[in-house]
């Protein structure tokens, strides 16, 4: 008995092992930003000569780096909360309500859905620029993959509502 109290407490301490890919995590926003800051800059520096659809596209890459960051972000503290320790939201009143109750399940739809909504950022900019773009195949692949995305979202999003009730009836 004392072994296995033994074992689950080093198992049980194993899971602050990911702080470091947390902070890893956060790194990554920061390069991100950097990356942001230079399309900014660039977008500025290209607006007088630039048409409306290279606007567009430029506005679409920032977006981009948002959506991004926001996944990040959605990772670390789920994966936090879910693994590592509870967060007390009613210490830091900042925190939108929310941040402190997101399941492994509404994880992985929040992935997929950002996945989605990157996917049509890049679809929307390749179509923006149709006229510069003589072979149309990477639309076609770009519809494609995003077609996959979604069904693989409506599937994830139907598996979890079976397993839900599931556990209901169960």
């Amino acid at each position: 008995m004392q072994i296995e109290r033994r074992l689950e407490t080093v198992v049980l301490a194993g899971r602050w092992l990911m702080l470091p890919f947390f902070a890893g995590l956060l790194i990554a926003i920061l390069l991100l930003l950097y990356k942001f800051g230079a399309e900014l800059l660039g977008g500025f520096q290209r607006l007088p000569g630039a048409s409306s659809a290279e606007v567009i596209v430029g506005v679409l890459n920032l977006l981009d780096y948002v959506l991004t960051a926001n996944l990040i972000l959605i990772v670390i503290f789920a994966s936090y909360q879910n693994f590592v320790a509870k967060i007390e939201t009613a210490k830091h009143p900042q925190l939108p309500d929310d941040l402190g109750r997101v399941s492994f399940t509404t994880l992985k739809q929040k992935i997929l859905g950002s996945i989605v909504a990157l996917a049509a950022v890049e679809m929307l900019e390749v179509y923006m620029n149709l006229q510069t773009y003589p072979d149309t195949s990477k639309l076609g692949w770009l519809i494609g993959m995003q077609l996959t995305f979604v069904v693989s979202m409506l599937m994830l999003a139907i598996a979890d509502r079976l397993a839900e009730h599931r556990g209901k009836d169960g």
